[in-house]
């Protein structure tokens, strides 16, 4: 039986409009937000940070954690959609 992708909600949606303006903000490229995820010990690629922002992929908890640690902003405000 094949596995259908969990659709993204609007905790998730609100979540990734909330990554990409605070990035955006902070005059951050992809490339660069994903390096600092990285460094912070959580490996991501821009191809996956890119996603994320699309909402072509679900952003896990720990994602968001080390996100919200790149961007300097908590975790909660990016649920909130208020970084």
């Amino acid at each position: 039986m094949s596995r259908r992708p969990l659709e993204i909600g609007p905790a998730g949606e609100r979540t990734a409009l909330a990554i990409e303006r605070a990035r955006a903000a902070r005059g951050l490229a992809q490339r660069q937000l994903a390096d600092r995820v990285t460094e912070l010990v959580r490996p991501m690629s821009n191809t996956m940070l890119s996603r994320i922002e699309r909402r072509k992929r679900r952003c896990d908890v720990d994602d968001l954690v080390v996100i919200s640690a790149a961007l300097g902003v908590s975790p909660l405000a990016l649920l909130h959609g208020t970084p």
